[in-house]
């Protein structure tokens, strides 16, 4: 009873919604579903208006039952970009479809196995330990959410490279105890890039004022862990840290080692798509884990996203939320630029028409102070987006 209860507190915060996947085939043994959806929108930002891919995607699960209270599964994911490329990067997925211009773009990709008991491992491509547990209950506006958690890192990419957002080459295990819900993460890799080619275009670790710029940096493996208490069936708190070392080499060959490293807390009342109050805020604080507008390594950041919604029996749900991400004293003194901290405020209107349809409106305010100009981009900007989504 204890591990359903946190189970389905889990479940009723991240997995929105549930019933976003259709079951096409089982049998005594095998089950098959496809999911994902479809989401179109207006949107007007930067003094534009485009019509703009939401994140569109779509996936297919596989479960087997082995016996014994053991199951095997699999899972893909693709992001689809059924209206043509994008010239406004505003979030993620759009910054993805904007770089590689494909209709389809792996998102997800794993395989494990489970346990009623002994928990679950899993291997692959996968959502980290810091979205699932920790941070990932604030990222569900359609529009505007996600880039002050700490998950999408190196100007919004997927999260890919440290493991705070869909981790590549990653292994996790999970366990509920009770109450209490656990996990630990692993990514057995080893990325090497050249990046920057001097002052006219530098580098994320170039200090400014110096020609010996990055060359080549080197990015291994990465560990994370979480830790989550359901209260109650609607609260739940949850902690989490995520760990990793990169090495640079410079011009000259000098070696640099630095640690990226975040962790952070967080709290979830409720549930997004059931009726009543829902609230959610999560606070981090990291190092050398996030970059500012223009590619530079923040080497200390605080970050904080909230949401709060009330979904009411027609269907209407409001939503506000406030995300901040202020970087600290080692930047300021290691750029000299004065102030970098990025902040908004959120406000929409959802209206959930059936469980798989939904009608949005959602605005940005921008209050953000850069010190230097250049560090603003497109992104950083007030909007509005109306939109439609449509869930398989």
């Amino acid at each position: 009873m204890k591990k359903t209860l946190l189970a389905s507190a889990l479940a009723t915060v991240i997995f929105v919604p549930a019933v976003s996947a259709i079951e096409i085939y089982k049998d005594e043994k095998n089950t098959v579903a496809i999911g994902g959806w479809m989401d179109a929108r207006i949107m007007n930002t930067q003094g534009e208006t485009n019509v703009m891919n939401g994140a569109s995607r779509i996936n297919f699960a596989f479960d087997r039952n082995m016996g014994n209270n053991w199951q095997t599964f699999a899972k893909f994911e693709w992001s689809v970009n059924p209206f043509g490329s994008s010239e406004i990067v505003y979030n993620s997925d759009s910054k993805l479809e904007y770089e590689n211009k494909e209709f389809l773009n792996n998102r997800l990709g794993y395989a494990g196995l489970s346990h009623d008991e002994y928990g679950s491992l899993a291997i692959g491509k996968q959502w980290s330990l810091w979205y699932l547990d920790v941070v990932g209950a604030t990222n569900l506006v359609n529009t505007w959410d996600g880039n002050t958690s700490g998950t999408y890192t190196y100007n919004k990419g997927d999260g890919s490279v440290n493991g705070t957002g869909r981790g590549d080459n990653t292994v996790q295990y999970r366990n509920t105890i009770g109450d209490f819900g656990f996990g630990l993460q692993v990514q057995l890799k080893h990325d090497k890039a050249t990046i920057g080619n001097g002052v006219n275009n530098p580098g994320p670790f170039d200090v400014v004022g110096t020609t010996d710029t990055i060359e080549v940096i080197e990015f291994n493996q990465t560990i994370g862990g979480s830790v989550t208490y359901a209260v109650t069936d609607k609260l739940t708190l949850a902690a989490g840290v995520n760990y990793g070392e990169f090495e640079a080499t410079q011009r000259s060959g000098q070696k640099l080692s630095e640690t990226d490293s975040i962790y952070g807390l967080s709290m979830t009342y409720g549930g997004f798509e059931q009726l009543g109050f829902y609230a959610s805020v999560n606070i981090n604080q990291n190092e050398f884990h996030d970059t500012d507008n223009i590619g530079r390594i923040m080497p200390d950041a605080v970050g904080l996203e909230s949401l709060f919604t009330y979904k009411f029996d027609n269907g209407l749900k409001p939503i506000f939320g406030y995300n901040y991400l202020a970087a600290g004293d080692n930047y300021k003194a290691r750029y000299n630029d004065g102030e970098f901290k990025r902040q908004f405020m959120l406000v929409g209107l959802h209206y959930v028409w059936d469980e798989q349809t939904m009608l949005y409106i959602e605005a940005r305010k921008d209050m953000s102070d850069f010190g230097n100009t250049e560090n603003n981009t497109p992104d950083e900007s007030d909007g509005v987006a109306i939109g439609i989504r449509y869930y398989l």
